[in-house]
């Protein structure tokens, strides 16, 4: 690790590659996962999709002496109208990189092609209320999006607990520039998310964020005024929520 400090209630651990940053990241989680199932039946956890959490679902893989059975497992967004079997659908890249190696309990999946949208975000918002997640492991995005909530329809005190959302330009630039899809125009234009209260009613939020590309996303989250222009700005107030950066992705604090 290069550096631990805090900003306001985040706690941020700078670390000099991206495999040191997710293997780290990693263990935090698996410890807490431990720690909680000494106390519960079940742990439930929301997990990110996307290629930047790559280093850290490789280290939960690794990982020893972890009980996955007693692991119930949210992802926090889903295109709407991707095929099922379209190998960019969120849920098709947790199992691969997670699930499909991993004995957990279960895999609540997000419906991106459910006749009814609306009808689909209330489900599994309820599932939510059933399960209340213990733990988020998530991104952020270039334009400090978190889950799909862009900063022109973030709330900090959204009434829903998982909404439909239409992508901002750059967000959908990102899942090219990532590697997803060849062009923006093969980029889904809405998607079901999890709203911020939702993922911010976690026990625990590890957020995972490595490269150059995010250097000026983790600048906003740490120095800008705390507000939905900004949705990562809003981990700041959370009461145990870590930021984990690599050398790239702290370049620019």
């Amino acid at each position: 690790m290069i550096n631990k400090t805090f900003q306001g209630n985040l706690q941020v651990r700078e670390f000099e590659t991206r495999e040191e940053m997710g293997t780290d990241a990693a263990q935090a989680v698996t410890a807490t996962i431990k720690e909680l199932l000494k106390e519960k039946e079940y742990v439930n956890m929301v997990f990110a999709s996307a290629p930047s959490q790559n280093e850290f679902l490789a280290g939960l893989v690794n990982a020893e002496d972890v009980d996955w059975s007693r692991v119930v497992a949210f992802h926090m967004d889903e295109y709407i109208g991707l095929p099922s079997g379209h190998p960019q659908t969120f849920a098709n890249f947790l199992r691969k990189k997670l699930f499909d190696q991993l004995p957990i309990h279960k895999f609540h999946y997000i419906d991106g092609n459910a006749d009814d949208a609306t009808a689909e975000s209330e489900r599994y918002g309820q599932l939510l209320i059933d399960n209340p997640i213990d733990i988020v492991c998530m991104g952020i995005g270039e334009n400090n999006h978190i889950a799909f909530n862009e900063p022109h329809i973030a709330d900090f005190k959204d009434p829903e607990l998982v909404k439909i959302v239409d992508l901002d330009g750059k967000s959908r630039q990102q899942q090219v520039n990532d590697g997803c899809f060849p062009s923006i125009e093969k980029v889904p234009t809405h998607a079901l998310t999890l709203t911020i209260p939702a993922l911010t009613a976690a026990k625990y939020i590890y957020c995972i964020v490595p490269g150059k590309n995010k250097a000026k996303a983790v600048h906003h989250t740490l120095n800008e005024e705390i507000s939905p222009r900004y949705p990562s700005t809003v981990l700041r107030t959370h009461p145990d929520a870590i930021l984990f950066l690599d050398k790239d992705s702290a370049s620019a604090l």
